[in-house]
């Protein structure tokens, strides 16, 4: 034997297990496995001769790595792989996300589930084949949000500023750059997903406060080299809180409001503010509630869904504004 040909033997003899793990987790699972004849096979198919006790040594080592082997009993018994690191629902569950995802491409969806079926046997892959339904779904043109969320979640781990440029669209559907195509730098703060998109929260030197951009939106991106500002802001910043005040994201003035809310709707109210909240019995079938909220026409739209159902009592200037936001639509008809 020359020692070209031994050391090939030698790397195949090494990589033996290797091949034996990736069978067991391709081929079995809980109700699927292999006989001893049927992995010698599978073994020769990768171009490896393995005897019984070799395998079975190599089965021993799995099990003390941590893999959960399956050993059957008896003539004809089989092997397989029990307990895996995702298990059948969960992987259904991370599939549903994915396809349901707007910021996500039909490409990128496709290409992540396929990676999310290697996780499971081939005799499971055929029940996560499935497309799910989701109501309103648009999903997006390109990938650029795919990328864009690195690059910013890099600029804020470095903590630098970032700069890119903003869209808008016009009558013809087309994009047009905000402030004629200007350079916007702002100063990272958080991540959030919500109502099916991304917004990075930033912190504006100029306005001295927190604002919100839909990544999507958000045009070449880039992290500089200059150091995040108003450090000691954005160390304070709670960024539950805020989004628990925002409505669809849209900034407003803070307002402290407090709701009459019928007994039904108690859960809705919950939904969008959270346990936190305190109800102040009024009557038998309604509650008084504070909540904190940013002021904005999405607000009142949230608000007029539940129709007489939810009562702002105060303040009263808050009140006022939000007759004023249901009279000048009653007016357009």
């Amino acid at each position: 034997m020359g020692k070209r040909e031994s050391t090939e033997n030698s790397s195949l003899r090494k990589t033996k297990i290797l091949h034996l793990q990736d069978i067991l987790l391709s081929e079995t699972d809980d109700e699927h496995g292999l006989t001893m004849p049927q992995i010698i096979d599978r073994l020769c198919e990768c171009g490896i001769d393995a005897e019984r006790k070799a395998i079975y040594d190599d089965l021993e080592a799995l099990e003390a790595y941590g893999l959960d082997i399956i050993r059957g009993r008896g003539a004809g018994a089989e092997y397989a792989i029990g307990n895996r690191q995702f298990e059948l629902p969960e992987l259904l569950l991370l599939i549903d996300a994915v396809q349901s995802s707007r910021f996500l491409t039909k490409k990128k969806s496709e290409a992540l589930i396929v990676k999310l079926q290697r996780l499971t046997s081939a005799h499971h892959k055929t029940l996560l084949d499935k497309s799910m339904h989701v109501e309103g779904r648009i999903k997006m043109q390109n990938e650029s949000v795919y990328y864009n969320i690195d690059t910013i979640q890099e600029a804020i781990r470095n903590k630098r500023k970032i700069s890119f440029r903003y869209i808008g669209y016009g009558f013809d559907k087309q994009e047009v750059f905000r402030r004629h195509g200007k350079q916007y730098t702002e100063n990272p703060v958080e991540l959030v997903y919500k109502d099916e998109f991304y917004y990075l929260i930033t912190y504006n030197d100029k306005h001295g406060d927190f604002v919100r951009y839909r990544v999507d939106r958000m045009h070449g991106i880039s992290e500089t080299d200059v150091p995040i500002s108003c450090q000691d802001a954005i160390r304070g910043f709670d960024v539950q809180e805020f989004v628990s005040r925002a409505f669809g994201m849209f900034g407003g003035d803070a307002v402290s409001a407090v709701l009459v809310v019928d007994q039904a709707l108690i859960g809705p109210i919950i939904d969008r503010f959270g346990k936190d909240v305190t109800f102040y019995r009024v009557d038998e079938t309604s509650a008084r509630v504070h909540v904190h909220i940013l002021k904005s026409g999405v607000f009142f739209g949230w608000l007029a869904q539940f129709g007489t159902g939810v009562v702002i009592e105060g303040p009263a200037h808050l009140a006022a504004e939000y007759k004023e936001y249901l009279q000048q639509i009653v007016e357009m008809y």
